[in-house]
């Protein structure tokens, strides 16, 4: 991506911010620097920033459990802070950055000062080529007061206090990022996916993995089964009742936390109570897939059976089946149950075992 021009600055050097990184520190401390200039805050803490940034990484590791790196401090802050807050893995942002404020935990303390060692002074590194080799292996304050030196920084520091240190960005930097913060987080976000697929490689929607869970539009699939419960009983495969159309909830077999899509083969109806209970929980594969398939290939032959069961699939397909030969292996006629089993099977083991090594956990009522 090219970065907006500016005649006042060196927008060549910006550019070149998150080159060598072996962690994902960098991306989102300047993330969070453009979210307080954003805010027009000039004068920043190193707390602050510490906090964004583990509210910015929150979902991607407790949500969306991604590696962000080989025995990363940031996962490893997010993981402290979730398990002891008692926080959602979904949590909306003013609570965690509210519990990361008033936390007193020592542990919590000591790994938010962890993050503030290098990011803080490295993140500038190509403005400051005058800095070479044991240059940068000295103190905070010492390394401070030779950055403070330098010309035409982003940001200075105003005094090095712990998680209470302050950095003052320089206003030609200020007027830059505000007037260009949209096309500035989708740079981060461009180098975030490039960086995240790396480390996760077997994962797929990474980019719909950046940022907090969205709502998701599942009301074509939702009409598609009530249409397929009028006419027809269907069976929840989780606690074997029969589905009414009051009270149907779409579930992800595989959680869309980890397959990032909506995808039809993983859907089925059950009650909201058990979807709620299931969450982000991997089904018992043992228990219960004989009984997605059978619910699965009810459906199917009932698109085939009834028109208007046919007319709600087609425009459920239009958006919830994306694969040709997803298509053709599941929703063309004339399959007998054996060979839509098996072929549900072969689409979604792989899947279902890729999610089961990310650390999703088993789960069965």
């Amino acid at each position: 991506m090219n970065l907006p021009y500016s005649d006042k600055l060196d927008v060549q050097r910006l550019s070149h911010l998150f080159e060598k990184m072996s962690e994902c520190y960098k991306l989102f401390w300047f993330q969070a620097i453009v979210n307080q200039v954003s805010k027009e805050k000039q004068r920043i803490t190193f707390d602050t920033l510490i906090n964004d940034m583990v509210a910015d990484a929150w979902y991607m590791v407790s949500e969306y459990r991604l590696n962000l790196g080989p025995a990363d401090t940031l996962e490893n802050l997010v993981h402290y802070a979730y398990r002891i807050s008692g926080l959602k893995s979904n949590e909306k942002r003013e609570k965690i950055l509210d519990f990361l404020k008033s936390s007193s935990d020592r542990e919590l303390l000591r790994m938010k000062r962890t993050l503030t060692y290098n990011v803080p002074y490295r993140l500038q590194a190509p403005f400051l080529s005058e800095l070479k080799g044991k240059d940068w292996n000295v103190s905070q304050n010492v390394l401070a007061i030779r950055i403070n030196q330098q010309k035409r920084l982003i940001y200075y520091f105003v005094h090095i206090s712990g998680l209470q240190s302050v950095i003052e960005i320089q206003p030609d930097w200020m007027e830059y990022i505000i007037q260009n913060k949209e096309i500035l987080r989708g740079w981060i976000q461009y180098n975030l996916a490039i960086y995240l697929q790396k480390r996760n490689p077997s994962v797929p929607g990474i980019t719909s993995k950046l940022c907090p869970p969205q709502e998701r539009k599942l009301e074509k699939v939702r009409k598609y089964w009530k249409t397929i419960i009028s006419v027809e009983p269907v069976y929840d495969i989780y606690t074997g009742q029969i589905m009414t159309v009051g009270n149907i909830s779409i579930d992800h077999f595989v959680p869309w936390s980890y397959v990032a899509h909506d995808e039809l083969w993983n859907l089925s109806p059950t009650t909201r109570s058990i979807n709620s209970q299931k969450s982000n929980f991997l089904p018992d594969w043992e228990l219960y897939f004989d009984k997605l398939c059978k619910v699965e290939y009810q459906s199917y032959q009932l698109i085939w059976k009834y028109a208007a069961v046919h007319k709600e699939f087609e425009k459920c397909s239009q958006e919830h089946v994306n694969g040709v030969d997803v298509k053709q292996k599941l929703y063309r006629s004339g399959l007998s149950r054996e060979e839509f089993s098996n072929n549900l099977e072969e689409i979604m083991s792989p899947v279902y075992q890729a999610a089961q090594n990310m650390g999703f956990a088993n789960w069965h009522l």
